[in-house]
């Protein structure tokens, strides 16, 4: 009578009902857990940012980045106490093209509209009450080159404060492709009204075609 039963079914019950006293296990004594296979996944050993460890530096678990390094993907800028530097070694990568200046002019008139005023006179819409900045136009601004304008938008001025964070490095220097287009529209010379007439008779040619 014992081998009534087929060896193939015996093995099978005997796995459905291992398998299902496992599960079952889980339900022992409500919400509470009779097992864990990897309690390590429910309880991480990973210490949180501002958890208080005694047996490390300023007995938290946040740490200060060792002297020396950088984040990945960050480029130090090496003219921050040295204006002068920046004005005699920094060269504007850009070309000086068409692609070039309406990046320059979009970025232009989403940072630096505000204040410095559509054509660079300072008269931007927040002035007054705030301070009007210095014209593109002065014969100081003028005289910088491209380095120090860098410089300056990188590192902040007086009340302007620094654009590194909202501008990267190679949307300035589009915009200071842009600057020198403001100047020289307020200050052309008889060359560049020449040049600037042959482009609208070059233009209209092309047009009338």
């Amino acid at each position: 009578m014992k081998n009534w039963i087929p060896a193939p079914v015996s093995r099978y019950g005997a796995s459905f009902v291992g398998m299902t006293l496992f599960m079952l296990q889980g339900c022992v004594g409500g919400n509470k857990t009779a097992w864990e296979y990897m309690p390590d996944m429910a309880n991480s050993p990973a210490i949180k940012s501002q958890k208080m460890v005694a047996s490390l530096p300023h007995h938290r678990g946040m740490l200060m980045p060792p002297d020396g390094t950088v984040p990945r993907g960050y480029e130090p800028y090496p003219y921050k106490e040295d204006p002068e530097g920046a004005a005699k070694f920094l060269i504007n990568p850009l070309p000086k093209t068409e692609e070039v200046v309406l990046a320059g002019e979009k970025a232009y008139n989403t940072y630096c509209i505000v204040c410095h005023g559509a054509k660079g006179l300072g008269d931007g819409p927040v002035v007054p009450p705030f301070p009007k900045p210095p014209s593109f136009h002065s014969e100081k601004v003028q005289n910088w080159t491209d380095g120090r304008i860098f410089h300056v938008i990188t590192v902040g001025q007086n009340l302007m404060p620094s654009y590194a964070a909202q501008i990267e490095p190679q949307t300035r220097w589009a915009i200071i492709r842009y600057l020198r287009v403001l100047q020289l529209a307020q200050n052309p010379s008889p060359e560049d009204r020449d040049a600037y007439r042959e482009m609208k008779e070059a233009r209209k040619k092309k047009k009338d075609k």
